[in-house]
Protein backbone atom coordinates (compact mmCIF):
# COMPACT_ATOMS: atom_id res chain seq x y z
CA UNK A 1 0.00 0.00 0.00
CA UNK A 2 1.23 3.47 -0.85
CA UNK A 3 -0.16 6.97 -1.05
CA UNK A 4 0.44 10.14 -2.99
CA UNK A 5 0.43 13.05 -0.51
CA UNK A 6 0.74 16.81 -0.73
CA UNK A 7 3.82 17.98 1.14
CA UNK A 8 5.12 21.50 0.82
CA UNK A 9 3.48 22.34 -2.51
CA UNK A 10 4.73 19.13 -4.12
CA UNK A 11 3.38 15.62 -4.42
CA UNK A 12 5.31 12.74 -2.89
CA UNK A 13 4.82 8.97 -3.19
CA UNK A 14 5.03 7.48 0.32
CA UNK A 15 4.55 4.17 2.07
CA UNK A 16 4.95 3.21 5.72
CA UNK A 17 8.56 3.48 6.87
CA UNK A 18 9.70 5.92 4.16
CA UNK A 19 11.88 8.86 5.19
CA UNK A 20 11.55 11.99 3.07
CA UNK A 21 12.53 15.63 3.15
CA UNK A 22 9.76 18.20 2.79
CA UNK A 23 9.46 21.95 3.23
CA UNK A 24 9.69 23.15 6.81
CA UNK A 25 6.80 22.20 9.10
CA UNK A 26 6.35 23.40 12.65
CA UNK A 27 7.24 20.92 15.37
CA UNK A 28 10.14 19.40 17.21
CA UNK A 29 11.75 16.00 16.65
CA UNK A 30 9.28 13.27 17.62
CA UNK A 31 6.13 15.31 16.91
CA UNK A 32 3.41 13.86 14.69
CA UNK A 33 2.44 15.58 11.43
CA UNK A 34 -0.57 14.76 9.27
CA UNK A 35 -0.16 14.91 5.48
CA UNK A 36 -2.98 15.43 2.98
CA UNK A 37 -3.59 12.33 0.81
CA UNK A 38 -4.37 12.83 -2.87
CA UNK A 39 -4.47 9.18 -3.92
CA UNK A 40 -4.31 5.79 -2.17
CA UNK A 41 -3.20 2.59 -3.93
CA UNK A 42 -3.89 -0.68 -2.12
CA UNK A 43 -3.02 -3.61 -4.36
CA UNK A 44 -5.24 -3.15 -7.41
CA UNK A 45 -7.62 -0.69 -5.72
CA UNK A 46 -6.94 2.98 -6.52
CA UNK A 47 -8.84 5.60 -4.50
CA UNK A 48 -8.97 9.21 -5.73
CA UNK A 49 -12.48 10.18 -4.59
CA UNK A 50 -12.44 13.25 -2.33
CA UNK A 51 -15.10 11.91 0.04
CA UNK A 52 -13.26 8.62 0.54
CA UNK A 53 -9.90 10.42 0.97
CA UNK A 54 -11.38 12.66 3.68
CA UNK A 55 -11.50 9.57 5.93
CA UNK A 56 -7.88 8.57 5.21
CA UNK A 57 -5.06 9.73 7.49
CA UNK A 58 -1.39 9.73 6.56
CA UNK A 59 0.70 10.42 9.64
CA UNK A 60 4.39 11.16 9.80
CA UNK A 61 6.88 11.73 12.59
CA UNK A 62 9.35 14.64 12.49
CA UNK A 63 12.87 13.19 12.53
CA UNK A 64 14.92 16.39 12.41
CA UNK A 65 15.21 19.84 10.90
CA UNK A 66 17.43 20.14 7.84
CA UNK A 67 18.66 22.74 5.36
CA UNK A 68 18.83 22.63 1.59
CA UNK A 69 21.95 23.32 -0.45
CA UNK A 70 23.48 26.79 -0.50
CA UNK A 71 22.33 28.78 -3.52
CA UNK A 72 24.42 31.78 -4.58
CA UNK A 73 22.68 34.64 -6.37
CA UNK A 74 24.91 37.10 -8.21
CA UNK A 75 23.83 40.19 -10.10
CA UNK A 76 26.21 42.21 -12.27
CA UNK A 77 25.80 45.14 -14.60
CA UNK A 78 28.57 45.90 -17.06
CA UNK A 79 30.43 49.23 -16.95
CA UNK A 80 28.51 50.64 -13.98
CA UNK A 81 30.35 49.13 -11.01
CA UNK A 82 27.16 47.38 -9.85
CA UNK A 83 27.71 43.99 -8.23
CA UNK A 84 25.42 42.26 -5.75
CA UNK A 85 25.93 38.88 -4.12
CA UNK A 86 23.34 37.07 -2.07
CA UNK A 87 22.91 33.54 -0.69
CA UNK A 88 19.99 31.36 0.37
CA UNK A 89 19.46 28.03 2.15
CA UNK A 90 15.94 26.65 2.24
CA UNK A 91 14.78 25.33 5.64
CA UNK A 92 13.55 21.74 5.34
CA UNK A 93 12.20 19.00 7.62
CA UNK A 94 13.01 15.29 7.51
CA UNK A 95 9.95 13.14 8.30
CA UNK A 96 9.29 9.41 8.57
CA UNK A 97 5.91 8.00 7.51
CA UNK A 98 4.44 6.06 10.43
CA UNK A 99 0.94 5.09 9.29
CA UNK A 100 -1.52 5.15 6.40
CA UNK A 101 -4.98 4.59 7.89
CA UNK A 102 -7.42 3.85 5.08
Amino acid sequence: MYAIVRAGGRQEKVSVGDVLIIDKVSGEAGDAVELTPLMIVDGTTVTTDGDALAKVKVTAEVVKAAKGPKIVIQKYKNKTGYKKRQGHRQPLTQVKITAIDA
